[in-house]
């Protein structure tokens, strides 16, 4: 025969219920036992409270500071703004393609940083209506567009990565008198 050597599993010790076996004396061991889960009750809540006014206090600094890095990314426009305008104000900038130069390459700058961060237009001009995506401000008579056709843009709209945070304000084509005389004669005949 071969020996085995098994190493034998440790087996858990089983907590002994410490119950006195008198009465009086159980319920002492009761008070006591309630009181520890009291006891332990009163410190999880304090760690929960802690917990909720660390998670509070960290949200509230991250909405506090939530637009810093855009905010970090927008610094040198306004430093190439204000040079801008100390140029215009002493004097330096008399030409006036040198100054639209420098102003289209500001706003350029600006453009870049702001679709960086998900800024789209909303394409609309030249296409129909829709509801979704512009106010119409105005309907204008064009016989050369169809109805319902955007004619103008007056603002600008714009997407915030997958979200609508301004609609176009848009003028739209209507029909003209003429489209309605030549549906009338058509009908007639």
């Amino acid at each position: 025969m071969t020996k085995h050597n098994h190493k034998q599993k440790e087996m858990p010790e089983k907590k002994e219920n410490k119950k006195p076996e008198s009465g009086l004396a159980e319920t002492d061991y009761l008070k006591e036992e309630l009181s520890k889960t009291k006891e332990s009750l009163l410190r999880l809540a304090a760690e929960f409270d802690n917990y909720k006014k660390r998670t509070e206090n960290e949200i509230s600094n991250y909405l506090k500071y939530a637009s810093e890095n855009l905010v970090k990314e927008l610094l040198p426009v306004l430093d190439d703004m204000n040079r801008s305008v100390e140029s215009i104000e002493k004097g330096e900038t008399k030409d006036f393609e040198t100054l639209k130069t420098g102003i289209i390459s500001i706003a350029n700058k600006f453009n870049k940083i702001l679709e960086s961060q998900g800024l789209k237009e909303i394409d609309v001009l030249g296409k129909e209506f829709n509801v979704d995506t512009c106010d119409a401000l105005l309907q204008i008579p064009t016989p050369d567009v169809p109805p319902h056709t955007v004619v103008e843009v007056v603002e600008k709209g714009y997407y915030l990565k997958d979200k609508i945070i301004r609609h176009s304000k848009v003028l739209v084509s209507s029909k003209t008198e003429n489209d309605d005389q030549i549906k009338d004669s058509n009908d007639q005949a």
